[in-house]
């Protein structure tokens, strides 16, 4: 069940597509909301003299109207970039699904939007900088430790030298 699951998840359609679907959507209703009999009402006179060429005339206007606007959405998408913008945002959405943390969203309030992304790094860090000073102490410990023994071995040595200057003389 998970795999079929996941087939249609990748399947699902990106940005870009929705987009042209809505747009072929809006024209299909647009094209609906100005129906061949509307067309008719607002030119009764004409119809009633050249039916078959107001027909023509309609068809015409239809898919000028259509080939129009669909060359205009098709400048601003690709002035604006809009395609890679689509599949940038995809790419971000799909990042976004394997991320634990939830995303930051600014509540208006500088002060409070600066504690919420801050506080959060300073204890981490706090924590961090912790270890490090318990790795740094304990670090420590271990040189004194080293340097009580090398003091403790300088002093038997200069015995050690005293007896024997001692015994020599």
């Amino acid at each position: 069940a998970d795999g079929g699951g996941g087939s249609a998840l990748e399947a699902a359609p990106g940005r870009a597509q929705v987009f042209t679907t809505v747009v072929d959507t809006f024209l299909e209703k647009l094209v609906a909301a100005g129906s061949y009999q509307r067309f008719v009402n607002c030119y009764r006179c004409f119809y009633k003299l050249q039916p078959q060429l107001t027909r023509s005339i309609y068809d015409q206007f239809i898919s000028q109207l259509q080939a129009s606007i669909k060359e205009e959405i098709q400048e601003v998408k690709n002035e604006g970039n809009l395609e890679g913008l689509f599949s940038s945002l995809d790419k971000i959405v799909e990042e976004a699904k394997d991320r634990e943390e939830p995303a930051w969203r600014p509540s208006g309030i500088p002060e409070e939007d600066v504690r919420s992304t801050m506080v959060p790094y300073f204890l981490k860090h706090r924590s961090y900088l912790r270890r490090v000073l318990r790795e740094k102490e304990e670090e420590n410990r271990k040189v004194a430790e080293s340097v009580l023994m090398g003091r403790d071995r300088i002093a038997e040595l200069q015995q050690l030298i005293q007896a024997r200057q001692q015994a020599w003389q």
